[in-house]
């Protein structure tokens, strides 16, 4: 039996699969290499995840953060600990985005969730990846981003008269003092803003809320998408719940670039299991 894990900074989905047997699904906390210790990551294992699964073979885990064999080092040694048996194979989830988006084609694989990436890939590999600085210099597009700069104009009152007062009357007692306190002293500011976006959708309808969305998506392709080479010849997929829904406000962003407008995925579960599956 192989288990595979799409790890964000706010969930987990995990699949195990054996053949001939219907696959185990199940969620669990995020987990992020930059923020968690291996004690850490092994205890949310032990009470999450090894109770819902029998023997394992082979662990895939694909995860925000773990760019390298170096920073997956609190992942790829809490799965050991917790898996002594398995073969473990940590990647990050730049990759399972293109694995699963992709497939074996060549195209351009994009992460729309709580935080962003991008990578240009050939059916095989990673082949150009213009990284995003994290949460506080980049992740442009990303929900973190979008609640970040909601926010940003809710509290200089940049917002319509009407959305200031939805939100207002949304989130009563959010001052400067409550999202300071969430931006700078608790962990996890990316996670906290991004539970904004719901008042996104909430309120798509509104010109001024389908612009910010826009702008948003417009930077993300002028800062990574764009710059890949010959990036207008071949499809730019993507993947995560920003991206999923708020998709036509994506398109529109895409289409008025010249970009070409593949496939969008709410999650890479799927692509990533009829990858391993084959």
């Amino acid at each position: 039996m192989i288990l595979i894990a799409d790890s964000g900074s706010t969930k987990t989905d995990w699949v195990a699969y054996s053949t001939g047997a219907q696959p185990l699904r199940f969620q669990s906390v995020g987990f992020n290499p930059f923020y968690q210790s291996k004690e850490v990551v092994a205890e949310a294992l032990r009470q999450e995840v090894v109770p819902q699964v029998p023997a394992i073979e082979s662990v895939y885990f694909y995860g925000a953060g773990c760019a390298d064999e170096t920073s997956s080092l609190p992942i790829s040694q809490a799965l050991q600990q917790s898996f002594p048996m398995a073969h473990i194979e940590v990647q990050s989830d730049l990759l399972a985005a293109a694995r699963a988006l992709c497939g074996h084609e060549s195209g351009i694989a994009c992460i729309l969730g709580t935080g962003a990436n991008n990578c240009l890939y050939n059916g095989e590999r990673i082949v150009n990846n213009i990284g995003s600085l994290g949460f506080w210099m980049g992740d442009e597009g990303s929900g973190g981003y979008l609640g970040k700069t909601l926010v940003v104009r809710y509290l200089h009152k940049e917002l319509p008269e009407e959305i200031q007062e939805r939100f207002t009357a949304a989130y009563p007692g959010t001052d400067r003092f409550l999202v300071l306190d969430n931006a700078y002293k608790k962990p996890f500011p990316n996670r906290y803003f991004a539970t904004f976006t719901r008042f996104l959708s909430e309120h798509i309808t509104h010109p001024y809320i389908q612009q910010l969305i826009v702008e948003a998506f417009d930077l993300f392709l002028s800062k990574y998408v764009v710059k890949h080479p010959d990036a207008a010849a071949y499809p730019v997929h993507f993947t995560g719940s920003v991206a999923y829904y708020f998709r036509d406000q994506l398109a529109e962003a895409v289409t008025a670039k010249g970009l070409r407008m593949g496939t969008i995925q709410k999650s890479p579960m799927e692509g990533l299991l009829r990858y391993h599956q084959a």
